[in-house]
Order: structure tokens, then sequence, then C-alpha cells
């Protein structure tokens, strides 16, 4: 009994609990980091170099069967092995996007943090001020 009280200790702090918000909503940034790639960066990046898709770009290792198209999907669902360089790029442009603004956050949370006040000291309590008067006085 005593290990199921352990993880039950430890599945209630508040660690636990950030972590799992934490991957949750790294999942959904993700996604839209997924989508500005996909959507907005990639295709801009292919017209500048001449309506060029890096997803497009593979190497075939084998012999595709006849008839078979020579798309990416097509030969993957044929069973083909093929060498998707072009996906590892979008992939690699991807990490580098996601990382670049995990930092700006980072970096501007720490700003943040920087920048609060620091706390008012608290108040002297009442019998120190007495004494601290009455230490006065007799030095006089």
């Amino acid at each position: 009994m005593g290990m199921m009280q352990e993880f039950k200790a430890f599945a209630i702090k508040g660690n636990v609990m950030d972590l799992a918000v934490g991957v949750i909503i790294g999942a959904a940034f993700g996604k839209i980091v997924d989508s500005v790639v996909g959507d907005l960066i990639m295709p801009l990046v292919g017209a500048i170099f001449g309506k060029f898709d890096f997803s497009s770009l593979f190497v075939v290792l084998g012999q595709a069967p006849a008839g078979t198209a020579m798309t990416l999907d097509a030969l993957k669902k044929a069973g083909v092995p093929v060498f998707a360089y072009g996906n590892f790029i979008t992939v690699a442009v991807n990490f580098a996007i996601l990382a670049f603004i995990i930092f700006m956050m980072v970096k501007q949370v720490n700003r943040l943090k920087k920048s609060e006040p620091a706390p008012a000291p608290a108040a002297t309590p009442e019998d120190v001020v007495l004494l601290r008067e009455i230490r006065d006085s007799l030095k006089k």
C-alpha cells in the first residue's frame, strides 16, 4: 500500500499537473507551427525558388512496380523504399521556427520577471519600534 500512497502524492503534486498542461499546450502549439510552416512559409520559399515544394523531393531506392505513379504517396503505398529528404527539410524548418518562437517567449518571460518591483519590506513590529525608541532615549 506504501507505493500506491507515494504514487498518489506524486500525481497530486502541482508539478505533474503543470507538466500535463504543458504537454497539451505544446501539442496544440506544434500544430499551429506546422500550419505556419506548411501553409505560409514553405509556399513563400517555394515561390522564391520557382514553385518548389520540399515535400515532393525524394529519391527512389528500389524498383517501382509497373504502372505506379512517381509520386511520394503512390510509391509509399506501393511499398517502395523512398529516401524522402524533402520531408526532412520541412520538419527541420518547422523545428527551427518552433525553437525560435520558444526562445523568444522565454526571453520575454525572463525580461518581465526582472522588471517586477521588489516586494515592500515588512512593517517593523511595534515592540521593536518601542525598544529602538528606548535605546535612542538612553543614548541621550
